[in-house]
């Protein structure tokens, strides 16, 4: 009788890929966990308790098939898990890498729950990607049958690549116009290498571009290309342009010179990483190198910034959250890792005013934690009298993104959008009050997870399909 090889949690305890030390990861942008050895991922996936109501599948917002391929995996049927894997989602690799798991999928695995370790889902998730690309088991995109009808996409990231996969593969011509030289939105430009290395992005932009899809780059919508002009030369239209505004710092001198953005920051740090030249960088206007660093923010946009600043030389690097650790936003498993990468953290402390210009000082509040607001989180409350002075050369604000007016930007008052700026669509479909004019992802969200993007991606190129074949079904009548 062939062993049993699952439900090994009992005897076999949760391990993870080696973390490189944090000395020799300050020293670069690789990835900072190994991969799994074919071994050790199926003794992990072994771990799965293969439950009756799988929580893990549930939380995920893609609702992948987690214990259908962990057990494929401790079964050695690597090429079925990966087939199993990309049915639910069209960058597993990626989500592998990023997704911020203790809050999803391995945050409610029911054997975590007993007090057993959760089991290493995002871990397997990558490895079996990164094998199926080693092995030649991605193919390039090869449409059964192709249709006249296209599609436009405005927007190459996670959302508006995850749509273009599907449609594609059903036929549809898709053309994607973005505003970057590079397709992947954020996940080029604004996630850091040694959380998702460039070229796990760059073959999935290649494979679409080798399967049909086109790429419209450097094209900033609403001044190379009008709207209208897009929608005209399309049967339908889908907006994932994210969102890029920054949320600003206010107090006495907030304009100072060596206060930036976070999305200029990180782009820039990305864009040499590709070896492009970067005038911003070189002046030392985006560099933290030889500075103080004092990081504004609790997202994971903060955690990437404080740990570029580690490789780029800084002396110091401090973070600055108005919450406690407890009530951060951003994933647990990154403040762990920028500690052990030597940023400090001062919590329940917020930025009130900056002192020189260029900035030489950032005026720190104390806060306390008062009562709960609407969402049930506490308040964060100053103490009076509680200031201090954080030495700083840079200043950089990671205080989250909002929408851009798009309506005004583009010369579409039809355009409804939120009392937040986001676009108003249809849950599940993405369908807006503009005939045949979808939107999905943070756009229509708000800031939130790669994801949410690829779900909402998928979701809507489904309903633009629907819409398509019910188009095509009148003209023929």
């Amino acid at each position: 009788m062939a062993k049993q090889p699952m439900l090994k949690f009992v005897t076999v305890e949760r391990d993870m890929p080696e973390k490189r030390g944090a000395e020799a990861r300050r020293q670069d942008f690789h990835e900072i966990y190994a991969e799994f050895a074919d071994a050790k991922a199926k003794e992990q996936s072994g771990r799965c308790s293969q439950c009756g109501v799988p929580y893990c599948q549930s939380h995920c917002p893609l609702h992948n098939n987690i214990p259908d391929w962990l057990r494929l995996t401790a079964e050695g049927r690597l090429k079925e898990a990966y087939e199993i894997s990309q049915l639910t989602n069209t960058f597993p690799e990626i989500c592998g890498r990023i997704c911020p798991q203790d809050r999803l999928c391995e945050g409610n695995c029911v054997i975590e729950q007993s007090g057993h370790g959760t089991v290493t889902i995002g871990a397997v998730e990558k490895y079996i990607t990164d094998t199926a690309w080693d092995e030649g088991w991605v193919e390039v995109i090869k449409p059964s049958v192709e249709r006249v009808e296209s599609v436009g996409i405005i927007g190459a990231g996670p959302g508006g690549l995850a749509a273009a996969d599907v449609l594609r593969r059903a036929g549809i011509q898709v053309t994607v116009y973005d505003r970057y030289d590079r397709g992947g939105g954020l996940m080029t430009y604004g996630i850091p290498g040694f959380k998702l290395e460039k070229d796990v992005v760059m073959r999935r932009v290649d494979q679409l571009e080798q399967g049909g899809v086109k790429f419209v780059l450097n094209c900033n919508v609403g001044v190379d290309l009008s709207f209208d002009e897009i929608r005209s030369k399309h049967n339908a239209l889908l907006i994932a342009t994210g969102v890029y505004k920054s949320r600003d710092l206010e107090g006495p001198g907030a304009g100072a010179k060596g206060i930036v953005r976070a999305i200029d920051y990180l782009t820039a740090s990305n864009r040499v990483c590709f070896g492009d030249a970067v005038p911003e960088y070189e002046s030392g206007e985006l560099n933290a190198d030889g500075k103080r660093v004092v990081v504004v923010g609790g997202g994971d946009t903060a955690m990437d910034c404080v740990r570029t600043a580690i490789r780029q030389g800084a002396t110091s690097v401090t973070c600055l959250y108005r919450r406690d650790r407890d009530n951060m936003p951003g994933s647990q498993r990154e403040v762990a890792n920028a500690e052990e990468e030597g940023v400090k953290f001062e919590w329940l402390s917020a930025p009130v005013g900056f002192v020189g210009d260029p900035v030489s000082a950032v005026k720190v509040q104390k806060m306390r934690l008062g009562a709960p607001d609407a969402t049930g989180r506490q308040s964060p409350e100053p103490i009076e009298g509680a200031i201090e002075n954080a030495p700083a050369d840079l200043v950089i604000k990671a205080l989250g993104f909002e929408p851009e007016d798009l309506p005004s930007l583009w010369n579409q008052k039809e355009l409804e959008v939120t009392r937040w700026g986001t676009i108003k669509a249809e849950f599940t479909t993405g369908q807006t009050a503009m005939e045949g004019v979808y939107a999905v992802g943070d756009i229509v969200r708000g800031a939130s997870l790669v994801v949410w993007a690829i779900r909402d991606g998928r979701d809507s190129a489904a309903a633009i399909l629907d819409y398509l074949s019910t188009a095509q079904a009148v003209a023929a009548e």
